[in-house]
């Protein structure tokens, strides 16, 4: 994974006012906006997660990160839908039922995104009827739930026990501060992430899993 292009380092960096026109220079220079993406700002992203697992950087830092990839996307969208150009995978992302914090799932979904990961975000208090019902219409590849309360790991259950029950053939990935690997290994659960840069790999390991 090469991190030394300008564009790269502008979003690793979180020079967001720098993007467009770094953006501009690769379309210039030749480069199609899929292989931008690919190349350019999904490596800038994965070290991004990279440095937050390793605890050299925090939330703050990628969040400005986050918000320098959404510029080049700016740039590169109209391109993208022009060429036909769409992410190889789909992942549905959820606070579960009686449970309104959503920072971690925003960085989940950010990250994802910068990933190039197709993301449909339900918000918060997702019930399991209503992922149930985004499962069918949208035929994700992996499924995200997240918990920050001890209160609402058993609707993170009853989620995963619903998805299951519906015969959706879609991977499901759980995580919050009270959750463990134990627990998802518990209810049944495909796996398990500690951080939003875990998330990444668990979320692209399973999908490429599961495409084998």
């Amino acid at each position: 994974m090469n991190i030394d292009h300008p564009l790269t380092q502008a979003v690793i960096a979180g020079r967001r006012r720098d993007v467009p026109a770094l953006v501009q220079q690769c379309i210039d220079a030749g480069e199609a906006a899929g292989d931008i993406v690919e190349k350019r700002l999904v490596p800038g992203m994965m070290e991004i997660g990279e440095r937050f697992k390793r605890s050299e950087i925090f939330v703050p830092e990628m969040l400005i990160a986050a918000r320098s990839m959404k510029e080049a996307l700016k740039v590169l969208e109209p391109m993208l839908v022009a060429a036909g150009v769409r992410p190889e995978h789909r992942a549905l992302i959820g606070t579960v039922e009686g449970d309104l914090h959503d920072i971690g799932k925003n960085l989940v979904a950010t990250m994802w995104k910068g990933a190039n990961i197709d993301v449909i975000d339900l918000g918060v208090n997702v019930t399991p009827a209503k992922f149930v019902e985004a499962v069918a219409q949208h035929k994700p590849d992996v499924v995200g739930l997240s918990a920050l309360l001890t209160t609402t790991m058993p609707a993170m259950r009853d989620a995963v026990h619903a998805i299951r029950e519906s015969g959706a053939k879609t991977r499901v990935v759980i995580g919050g501060a009270p959750v463990t690997q134990e627990f998802a290994r518990e209810i049944g659960a495909d796996g398990y992430a500690p951080d939003a840069g875990s998330a990444v790999d668990m979320a692209l390991g399973l999908m490429r899993g599961s495409s084998n």
